[in-house]
């Protein structure tokens, strides 16, 4: 891979990456996109595996359960969470079409198979100010899992996420996570922008767009959209907590975290200087 950065596919398949591929140990990913009457059969194998609806309804089946996936949009209503443990294979039909991702990670088979619903799910309004942004917790403490971690990430128009910027690559005591961000607009002419850096010389920024992929493989990260288009991130993390310690914190950048104390702290306020009367 000579990007971080990786753009949609043609296909059924929007995007779909191997821990291989991204030189990771632990964090698989996919979107699917089935038409009416497709199906798919889905084996995580050795691995635990979440799937979010994004657009659509589909019956997943395994040889033990019958589950219903239905969304009628990420904008129109906050996602569920179908777990599957390892060595559960699972069948994907739908009779009008859906759209869905895949997180996998390495486990063992300590939990049960489980569909989350939204009202199971604990919503948070993080930041202030140009960082106020809705992170919901589709799978985390006390949400169990053996690796995986979910979230999905409400950012309105001109808005940051991720700030201040935090990494969790095993640097200053932080948790080694491997971590995946997946991008949809409100807008189809909608974008934004990711940074991954590290003060060692590490920095590269992006431009996102619809269904684009961002692999954050080490250092600090944060993301913003432009004004006018609202983004919507999916969050995968998989790495070295496990269970409960899964809610461990991320390590912060210290050059940014004074502004949690005052999320308006060092906002100039216009006009600057003194207006002219009419046209110059």
């Amino acid at each position: 891979m000579t990007s971080d950065l990786i753009r949609p596919n043609p296909g059924s398949e929007v995007v779909s990456l191997e821990p291989a591929a991204l030189n990771w140990e632990q964090l698989g990913f996919a979107v699917h996109r089935l038409a009416g009457r497709d199906e798919l059969v889905l084996d995580p194998g050795p691995r635990e595996a979440a799937l979010i609806p994004m657009s659509g309804r589909a019956t997943v089946e395994t040889s033990a359960a019958r589950y219903e996936l239905a969304r009628q949009s990420i904008f129109a209503e906050c996602g569920s969470l179908l777990y599957l443990p390892p060595r559960t294979p699972a069948r994907i039909s739908t009779e009008l079409g859906i759209e869905f991702a895949v997180g996998t990670a390495h486990a063992e088979g300590r939990y049960p198979a489980r569909l989350i619903h939204p009202d199971e799910v604990h919503v948070e309004i993080r930041g202030g100010g140009a960082a106020r942004r809705q992170v919901n917790h589709l799978l985390a403490p006390p949400l169990e899992a053996e690796r995986l971690i979910v979230y999905e990430v409400y950012l309105p128009g001109g808005a940051w996420a991720g700030w201040p910027p935090h990494r969790h690559d095993g640097v200053n005591g932080s948790p080694r996570l491997e971590e995946t961000y997946f991008f949809r607009f409100d807008r189809p002419d909608g974008f934004g922008f990711h940074r991954n850096y590290d003060p060692d010389g590490f920095d590269e920024t992006f431009t996102v767009h619809q269904d684009d992929f961002v692999a954050v493989p080490r250092g600090f990260h944060v993301t913003t959209t432009a004004p006018g288009s609202n983004m919507w991130i999916l969050n995968f993390l998989a790495g070295d907590l496990e269970g409960e310690a899964r809610s461990t914190a991320p390590y912060f950048d210290p050059a940014t975290t004074w502004i949690r104390d005052d999320w308006s702290r060092g906002q100039i306020d216009l006009p600057i200087g003194t207006p002219q009367a009419g046209p110059r």
